[in-house]
């Protein structure tokens, strides 16, 4: 299954993208094995709409275009979504993967939030906790969570319960 990640904003260079650039890389490494490959990064720019409604429609649109292969997963990030353990997360993803999803898209939306259509098509609406997270630090707990994952499904010591 492949694993992606979709940003809406482009993350400038610097410790923060060295931080996602490191988790993303050992996520492809320590992934293969387990049937789980880094699909990589899509980032888009943020949209100049006039309002939000039609920012987050517009930046939406292009995650919504980006799950219409068949047998993908749309995970949103949003602090109102549900709040997993580590291992609960590694077990949606191993689950997903054993029952013959293709692809998993992790979306990480723009200052407006995602549009409630989106929402809608969502597989799973995921939350850090209730705070808002700015999206540099979204990207790399996203980051580090996806390779935790990894290492919990390959019985690594990475994490510790």
């Amino acid at each position: 299954m492949r694993l992606t990640i979709f940003a809406v904003g482009r993350m400038k260079s610097g410790p923060d993208a060295e931080l996602v650039s490191r988790y993303a890389d050992r996520l492809a490494k320590a992934g293969r094995a387990l049937g789980l490959d880094y699909d990589g990064l899509t980032e888009i720019t943020e949209s100049r709409a006039q309002t939000a409604a039609q920012r987050k429609a517009e930046e939406s649109a292009r995650c919504a275009a980006l799950a219409q292969e068949p047998s993908t997963v749309l995970v949103l990030l949003d602090e109102r979504g549900k709040s997993l353990s580590s291992r609960d997360f590694s077990d949606r993803i191993a689950g997903w993967r054993d029952g013959g999803t293709s692809r998993a898209i992790f979306a990480i939306g723009g200052p407006d939030g995602h549009d409630p259509d989106l929402r809608k098509r969502a597989d799973l609406v995921l939350s850090f906790g209730e705070l808002t997270w700015p999206h540099q630090l979204a990207r790399i707990m996203l980051a580090e969570q996806l390779y935790r994952a990894v290492t919990i499904l390959a019985g690594h010591p990475y994490h510790r319960d």
